[in-house]
């Protein structure tokens, strides 16, 4: 989607960190920009900051109630008309390890952080194809959406891949409507992913939570990078329709390794039953068909 001046664009946990550093860079660039946020303090912050501008329009909506939702997308085309480009950002921190008997915080984290972007996909999605001009879709997952997290990290490092399964078969579906779509996989950035959704976690992970070393290190935000910088990054990949927007280069070692360890664990396939082989070269092919027609959108 190169030509992106006077579209309209709709971002989740638009109102602080990664959020924020998409909306800036998008009115830079000439869009217009509905800024969705849980967190009425951040939106009422950055209406401070952007007053007097008529190309935003703040909407407060909670990404796991899918009538919200609704509500919010319908608000929004009513503002600045149709949306053209979704940005599923919203998101925290939390969960709990994958081996923690608690329910209450992992759910929690689900209904958000994957729960949100499922229900911004399929409350947009279609919207985008109706109108027929094309669009691009950005769902944030993490780079702990590529490398898992230990211990406290399994909640969060559960639903980032799952984002990115959605993702990749979204980018294939949308294709044929000439609909870009990115998997957004940041690494360490400045943002509020734990401070901010405080008033919505379970009442009794909060004290927890602030113990976690997750927590920590995210608090600490030490060269981290300006969401401004990784905004930059999402539109460029908006432009050139990236299927992976990857801003932390020091993770590319690492996912090399995590790769070669996958491909050194297959068998060989040589006496594989030749029609589970033809199955699967079919199926890979329409695979691939998609892959290509994807590359081609915009």
């Amino acid at each position: 989607m190169k030509d992106v001046e006077g579209k309209v664009a709709f971002i989740t946990g638009g109102a602080s960190g990664i959020g924020y550093g998409m909306a800036r860079t998008f009115l830079k660039n000439g869009m217009k920009v509905v800024i969705a946020d849980y967190n009425q303090a951040y939106l009422d912050e950055k209406k401070s900051e952007l007053e007097g501008s008529n190309a935003v329009h703040f909407i407060r909506m909670d990404v796991s109630d899918r009538a919200d939702f609704k509500r919010a997308a319908d608000e929004a085309e009513r503002v600045f008309g149709k949306v053209h480009v979704l940005c599923n950002n919203a998101g925290v921190g939390g969960g709990g390890s994958a081996d923690d008997p608690d329910f209450e915080d992992w759910d929690w984290m689900m209904s958000i952080n994957l729960g949100g972007v499922v229900n911004g996909v399929k409350t947009f999605a279609s919207r985008i194809k109706a109108h027929g001009e094309g669009g691009h879709i950005v769902n944030t997952s993490s780079m702990a959406g590529l490398t898992a997290l230990p211990n406290e990290g399994g909640g969060y490092t559960t639903a980032k891949f799952a984002v990115r399964g959605l993702t990749e078969s979204l980018r294939q579906t949308l294709a044929p409507h000439k609909i870009g779509v990115s998997l957004l996989c940041p690494g360490l950035t400045k943002s509020r992913l734990l401070s901010g959704a405080d008033q919505t976690r379970p009442e009794n992970r909060k004290q927890m939570e602030v113990e976690r070393d997750l927590t920590s290190m995210f608090n600490t935000m030490e060269g981290a990078m300006d969401p401004l910088q990784l905004g930059e990054a999402v539109m460029k990949g908006i432009r050139s329709n990236a299927a992976y927007i990857l801003p932390h280069g020091e993770f590319k070692d690492e996912i090399r390794e995590l790769q070669q360890e996958i491909l050194d664990s297959f068998p060989s396939y040589d006496d594989a039953d030749p029609r589970r082989l033809a199955f699967e070269e079919q199926r890979r092919k329409r695979s691939e068909e998609l892959r290509a027609l994807a590359k081609k959108v915009g």
